[in-house]
């Protein structure tokens, strides 16, 4: 797929697995919210509560588009949110918190993040927006955001830690979990 949006997209989509290419790729901007992105935008968040997940962005499901979708509302409130061709433009504080990655089924991980994040995208109809998060919602969009960045969780890990968790991988696909 890479960075085309398929014209029969699935009610839900294929996550990719750590490993993939399009993973660790920068991701396009998106030029224009266009039909095909509208067409995305409800399979991904269809995709991402299928598995269940709180975020997910484009590349996780083939297509390098900086396109993602979050769902963390206050008190377990559903509060989606989709994102498109977002950037932080101020990081406060800090916090390390285990996380997960749809991409790395059961592996989590300690990972360094900002407490508080300002983030400036584009919403789905096309017009601009300016998201203010602390906690989960800060953490979920610094991973989204990574993932538009190709950049996945372990590689914010020490050479010992991303040498464990990659063991762990292996184990994992050798016994049929990944």
């Amino acid at each position: 797929m890479d960075h085309a949006i398929p014209k029969n997209l699935p009610a839900l989509l294929p996550i990719v697995k750590y490993g993939h290419p399009v993973l660790v790729k920068k991701a396009k901007p998106v030029a224009t919210v266009n039909e095909a992105v509208l067409r995305l935008i409800p399979v991904m968040f269809n995709t991402m509560y299928a598995e269940p997940g709180i975020g997910l962005a484009a590349p996780q499901v083939g297509i390098s588009l900086r396109i993602m979708v979050v769902d963390v509302g206050p008190d377990g409130k559903s509060q989606p949110l989709a994102l498109i061709n977002p950037r932080i433009d101020a990081r406060k504080g800090h916090i390390k918190s285990e996380e997960g990655c749809l991409s790395f089924p059961g592996i989590q991980v300690t990972v360094p993040r900002a407490a508080y994040v300002k983030l400036s995208a584009i919403n789905e109809k096309g017009f601009p927006i300016t998201v203010e998060a602390e906690g989960l919602l800060s953490r979920c969009l610094q991973h989204e955001l990574d993932h538009l960045d190709g950049v996945v969780m372990i590689d914010h890990l020490s050479m010992p830690q991303r040498l464990k968790t990659l063991w762990d991988i292996r184990q994992r696909k050798k016994d049929g979990l990944w």
